[in-house]
């Protein structure tokens, strides 16, 4: 960790002079789990790659006002998660609008979350998604992105025993979602089919 935390500080003192060269590292090194963690925030790769390159945008323009006391990676994070959370918020807006007509009626809304056969991964999916949204977070950055649980907490603004407790009620709650789902799948009773973190 201190040697990824060193290596990014390096890096952004030679963005904050300007280097591209730098700039260009730092997004190779990060735009992977960044892009991850942002097509599962709003569900479109299209979406996603905007809001990536958005994310990049503003630590350029940033670039002289990063406090380098904390991790780059919990900088970046921070960028991202917010501007896909504001995406989320105007999208709930537009949709909330648009269940009214002209006239003020209710307009039928078709479900786009229809149940469809997937395999495995479609069922995870499903119930990281189901997750109330402190717990999904604290869990995608942990066990998918691979933060320390310092960084969530910096990335989140929580305390890490908060972040810990999170990550551990999401792991329950996927367990208690996923297992018998995941047994009627597969019509087995004990097979250790789902990562040893949530079983």
């Amino acid at each position: 960790m201190a040697n990824k935390k060193e290596r990014d500080h390096q890096l952004m003192a030679r963005v904050a002079q300007n280097d591209l060269d730098a700039f260009n590292e730092l997004v190779n090194l990060y735009k992977g789990k960044l892009f991850t963690m942002l097509v599962r925030m709003v569900h479109s790769e299209s979406e996603a790659e905007d809001l990536l390159q958005e994310t990049f945008v503003r630590v350029w323009e940033h670039r002289r006002n990063f406090d380098d006391r904390y991790c780059f990676s919990t900088w970046v994070y921070t960028i991202a998660m917010n501007l896909g959370k504001n995406e989320l918020r105007k999208r709930r807006k537009v949709r909330f609008l648009s269940l009214f007509d002209k006239e003020n009626n209710p307009i039928e809304v078709e479900d786009k979350q229809a149940e469809h056969s997937g395999g495995l991964s479609v069922l995870i999916d499903r119930a990281v998604q189901k997750l109330p949204a402190r717990y999904r977070e604290a869990f995608e950055l942990r066990d998918l992105q691979e933060l320390s649980y310092d960084e969530i907490g910096d990335v989140l603004g929580v305390p890490v025993g908060t972040v810990k407790s999170r990550v551990n009620r999401a792991r329950n709650l996927l367990k208690d979602e996923l297992k018998p789902k995941v047994e009627r799948y597969y019509g087995l009773s004990k097979s250790p089919l789902l990562p040893s973190s949530i079983l």
